[in-house]
């Protein structure tokens, strides 16, 4: 009978390192797991179900995350990380050097890259499995499982700490339900115009609403003010929470979670709202949902009469263009569908109350 290795992989098990002990006895090792992520920050999201499933399978083990540095801060406060390099691309290749440099000297028990670099192959390591994406119309989610031969998916997950928690409540204070906003994307073609934003707000949370009332917190980056003026300027400034610039990535994820719901373009944002436990309205354009759509039950994604695949067969479609895709979306569909997601959520709660889960 052939024997298996300990180490040897095998779906929704264990992958345990072993050494022998001075005695002679076989004892288990804490095990060394390397997990090279995304530099997106969407990504990142998306693989944090992946990596919560390792951590929880191999309790005790020494893992390193390899990512972007925008991406960095999201893991933070991830329980078992013991650290986090954060790759800062150089040229030719450079940022990959760095890594290898960092990683080359440690025997390490598992590596897994979902960035399919050459790196992984030349690590020493007992089990390595690298992405590579399938295509076609399958979540980016259940890619990930299928890596792992899991049973099914790991949802994403975002672990929030006190410190994040204490400053979330500083700048989303106690009191009424707080609708959560973003306006900007990483490109103009994914952009919903700010107009739009504007009427879903009046209507989700001026008077009749279903948020009739509510505080509005726009989030983005400081470079994004601009995409964001809009929207800000289109709020009650009694009600208005501008977040724009004010806080990093993990912070952001904490009010987030103070927030009855989340409405936002097809972005890291929204992915990273979802992960940790807002109810997500996903606008959507020139990227596909059925790749990037908000994960799970609390999640929908909306968009105009144009499929992607219609967008880009269109003459002139550019993804790295100026053109803005986003037009044929009017705010009633994603009104409806908010309405729709806060009922069966049952989040029309205050700030206070939505901290720490669904």
């Amino acid at each position: 009978m052939t024997r298996r290795c300990a180490w040897q992989f095998r779906p929704s098990h264990r992958i345990t390192g072993a050494r022998r002990h001075k005695k002679g006895i076989l004892t288990l090792s804490t095990m060394n797991i390397l997990f090279i992520t995304s530099t997106r920050i969407g990504d990142s999201v998306l693989s944090s179900g992946l990596l919560d499933h390792l951590i929880a399978e191999h309790p005790g083990a020494r893992v390193t995350i390899a990512c972007g540095v925008p991406a960095a801060p999201l893991f933070r406060s991830t329980p078992g990380v013991e650290k986090i390099i954060a790759l800062e691309k150089r040229p030719f290749a450079g940022h990959w050097v760095a890594l290898w440099l960092r990683t080359v000297s440690t025997a390490w028990d598992l590596v897994v890259d979902l960035r399919a670099s050459v790196l992984t192959w030349t690590l020493r390591t007992k089990q390595r499995r690298v992405f590579r994406s399938a295509g076609g119309d399958t979540h980016r989610v259940r890619q990930l499982a299928d890596l792992l031969v899991l049973d099914s998916p790991a949802a994403p997950r975002i672990h929030l700490g006190d410190e994040e928690r204490a400053r979330a409540r500083e700048l989303v204070p106690d009191g009424g339900p707080v609708l959560g906003v973003g306006p900007t994307a990483n490109w103009v073609g994914k952009q919903w115009p700010g107009e739009r934003f504007a009427e879903v707000i009046s209507r989700l949370t001026g008077p009749g609403g279903v948020l009739d009332g509510a505080r509005v917190a726009v989030f983005g980056a400081e470079s994004e003010r601009q995409m964001a003026e809009q929207v800000l300027t289109a709020v009650p400034p009694d009600r208005l929470i501008n977040l724009i610039g004010k806080i990093d990535i993990l912070t952001a994820g904490a009010c987030l979670e103070r927030c009855a719901l989340f409405v936002g373009n097809d972005s890291g944002l929204m992915h990273l709202a979802g992960a940790v436990g807002s109810p997500v309205v996903g606008v959507f354009g020139p990227s596909r949902e059925a790749l990037y759509a908000p994960w799970g039950t609390t999640g929908v994604a909306v968009r105009g009469p144009c499929s992607y695949d219609e967008m880009a067969a269109a003459p002139g479609f550019d993804l790295a263009g100026r053109d803005n895709y986003m037009g044929d979306l009017d705010p009633g569909p994603v009104v409806e569908a908010a309405e729709v997601l806060l009922h069966k959520s049952g989040r029309r709660q205050s700030a206070a109350a939505t901290e720490g889960g669904p």
